[in-house]
């Protein structure tokens, strides 16, 4: 993240924050992963249970799993999260698709396509699965020729003490945001959950997306053993997709919170606003 002065004008200055590389590679993966969410809950509705080890059939004890089950005249959905049950009626388990009731694992406006098609499901998931491989490994490949990560991401040792940590956990649970010369850089917070994410997170997601492939598992018979089976790797893939989603909720709350406009302007164009008065 560079930082270069643009100009000043009339009390705040502009500041080079984000290079191309890494917009484009963020607005690329914005894409990716959401039509990667929707296609892979489309996939997953196909069979709406995540197992733990190497097979995974309807009389197979589940780890997570979604059902319609009849009540009386009625049908409802109910959750299964290890030993505890809920009645998840109208969004897990049963939906309404057009005006009835219908078995969904997830709601029909939460898949691609809409309708219930594992085949184009899966299409859509495969063609977006390699594009954003193809483009991780491009901005991996520039974050490491351009020193981005080790410049921008790496935190140094005193940001790492507990004291620190502490302070920048209280700001953020109030609200204050960095000012200033501070907001020219990424704090130790973000720097830590931008490196799980590049670095745990998305390769997880990846490899256990290999892993259940059988065609890949020809190539590559020991990310099995890693991961204990394929139907632990779909667990995995499962869990890891929606602790993705949960950073980017956290992440387009604090863009909002912060100044929606002033850093989807950052991201965009790469220039980002800072009051001069908040360099005092």
């Amino acid at each position: 993240m560079a930082m270069i002065d643009a100009g000043t004008k009339t009390g705040r200055m502009l500041v080079y924050r984000h290079s191309l590389a890494v917009r484009l590679s963020h607005w690329v993966n914005v894409l990716c992963l959401t039509v990667l969410l929707f296609s892979g809950l489309q996939i997953f509705n196909a069979h709406p249970a995540l197992y733990w080890g190497q097979y995974g059939a309807d009389n197979d004890p589940s780890f997570i799993s979604m059902e319609a089950a009849e009540d009386g005249s009625q049908v409802k959905g109910l959750t299964h999260v290890g030993s505890f049950t809920f009645d998840t009626t109208g969004f897990l388990g049963v939906s309404n698709v057009d005006g009835e009731a219908t078995a969904r694992g997830f709601p029909s406006w939460l898949t691609v396509p809409s309708y219930q098609d594992l085949s184009t499901g899966r299409r859509w998931h495969f063609f977006f699965a390699w594009l954003f491989v193809l483009n991780g490994s491009v901005y991996l490949l520039n974050g490491l020729i351009s020193r981005h990560f080790r410049r921008d991401l790496a935190p140094e040792g005193k940001e790492l003490t507990l004291a620190h940590l502490g302070h920048e956990v209280v700001n953020h649970a109030r609200l204050r945001f960095p000012k200033g010369a501070e907001a020219r850089h990424y704090n130790t917070l973000q720097k830590l959950t931008y490196l799980v994410v590049i670095f745990l997170l998305l390769p997880l997601m990846v490899a256990t997306g290999l892993t259940m492939s059988p065609g890949f598992n020809a190539v590559a018979p020991w990310l099995l053993d890693i991961f204990g089976g394929r139907q632990s790797a779909r667990t995995l893939h499962f869990l890891t997709a929606f602790s993705l989603v949960t950073f980017v909720v956290v992440h387009v709350a604090m863009v909002i919170l912060s100044g929606v406009f002033n850093n989807l302007r950052s991201m965009i164009t790469g220039y980002y606003a800072i009051e001069q008065g908040d360099e005092q």
